[in-house]
C-alpha cells in the first residue's frame, strides 16, 4: 500500500504522472484485452482488467485515451480533489480531464484564457488544461495540495469498463480454461447391451462446470463415452441411409 506525504503530492497522484498505462500486462501477457487502463490508487500501480480480481477492494480509477493523450473521468476526479478550473472535454457521453501537461509553443497571444503552466488556448473560466497544470500552480502559489484534497475511502469502477467474468487463479495454466473437472466413473452393471446376455455395456462418464463468458454463472454438462457393438453400429447406419431419389411424373 502506498500512502500520502503531508502536503505533497499524495502518492496514487504520482502514480497516474509516472505509470504506463495502454501497454500489454506481464502477468497476463497470453489473454485478450489484456491492456493496463486502470490505475489503482491503493497500491499505486497500473493494472489490466484481467487484474481487477485481486484488487476489488482497492480504489481503482479508469484511464481513457482522448487525442493520444491520457484522461481520467472528471466525476471519478472530483471525489479526490478539487477541479475547478481545470477544462474539461467531453467524450462519449462523459466529461474528462487531462492528467499531464500539454505545452504549446506560442509566440503570440491573443485574447482568451490561457493555461497558467503550458499557456495553451482555452475556453473562459478556465485557466488550467491538465489535472498537473492545476497541480503545479496550487504548489507554487499554495502552501499545500491538503486544502485541495478529498477523503475518498471508496471509489469503483463505471459499469461500462469491461471486466473478465471467467477470471480464476488457475486461469494460465488449466488446459481446460475457465473449467472445473470432476472426474466420476459410473458403471451399469444391470443394463445389458442385448437379449441373449451378453456383457454388460459401460458408462465413463465426466462431469464439467464451466463459466458462462457472458454473465458468469455456472452451466452444468456431462461427457458420456459409451462402447459401442456392432449391432449399434449397423443399427446406426440403417437409420441414416438416405431414401431412394423418385422422379416427378412427366407431363
Amino acid at each position: 500500500m502506498c500512502c500520502d506525504q503531508g502536503n505533497q503530492k499524495p502518492a496514487w497522484l504520482e502514480a497516474l504522472y509516472v505509470q504506463n498505462f495502454f501497454v500489454p500486462c506481464s502477468i497476463h501477457e497470453t489473454a485478450k484485452k489484456n491492456e493496463k487502463n486502470i490505475c489503482c490508487l491503493d497500491c499505486c500501480t497500473s493494472i489490466c482488467p484481467h487484474c481487477v480480481l485481486s484488487h476489488r477492494y482497492h480504489r481503482l480509477m479508469q484511464i481513457r485515451r482522448y487525442v493520444y493523450h491520457e484522461v481520467l473521468r472528471l466525476e471519478d476526479l472530483e471525489r479526490l480533489i478539487d477541479c475547478s478550473n481545470i477544462q474539461a472535454y467531453t467524450i462519449n457521453a462523459a466529461k474528462v480531464v487531462f492528467i499531464k501537461k500539454r505545452p504549446q509553443n506560442r509566440q503570440f497571444k491573443g485574447s482568451g484564457n490561457y493555461c497558467t503552466s503550458c499557456d495553451r488556448s482555452l475556453q473562459e473560466p478556465y485557466i488550467h488544461c491538465s489535472l498537473g497544470c492545476k497541480v503545479d500552480f496550487v504548489l507554487k502559489h499554495y502552501d499545500g495540495l491538503s486544502p485541495f484534497l478529498r477523503v475518498c475511502k471508496t471509489l469503483q469502477l463505471s459499469p461500462d469498463v469491461f471486466i473478465p467474468q471467467d477470471i480464476g487463479d488457475d486461469e494460465m495454466t488449466n488446459e481446460t480454461q475457465h473449467s472445473t473437472i470432476v472426474d466420476c466413473t459410473i458403471e451399469d452393471h444391470d443394463h445389458n447391451s442385448s437379449s441373449d446376455g451378453s456383457e454388460n455395456t459401460s458408462f465413463v462418464c465426466t462431469d464439467y462446470v464451466k463459466k458462462k463468458r457472458s454473465t458468469g454463472l455456472y452451466v452444468c454438462g456431462r461427457l458420456v463415452d459409451k462402447i459401442i457393438t456392432e449391432e449399434d453400429m449397423a443399427t446406426s447406419m440403417i437409420s441414416r441411409r438416405k431414401g431412394i431419389p423418385r422422379r416427378s411424373p412427366l407431363r
